[in-house]
């Protein structure tokens, strides 16, 4: 299996952080020397590994910022 590369251009924020250290971040990643996507996902402490997420274009984290102004919280 090919090694997966990446590099954290941006910390936006931290989003929870969980007993262990982990924590729920948005971040801007370069994926494989790719453009930087939005990307949401647990991290550990040094963000050596990572869990399970989801990466958006610029176009899809303006429709979920969209959307989300529009929850009646």
């Amino acid at each position: 299996m090919a090694e997966l590369k990446f590099e954290i251009t941006k910390n936006i924020g931290i989003l929870s952080e969980g007993a262990k250290g982990w924590s729920k971040e948005l971040n801007l990643i370069s994926w494989n020397d790719r453009d930087p996507k939005y990307d949401i996902r647990e991290w550990a402490p040094e963000h050596d590994k990572m869990g399970k997420g989801v990466t958006l274009s610029k176009d899809e984290i303006v429709v979920l910022r969209d959307m989300l102004n529009g929850l009646e919280l």
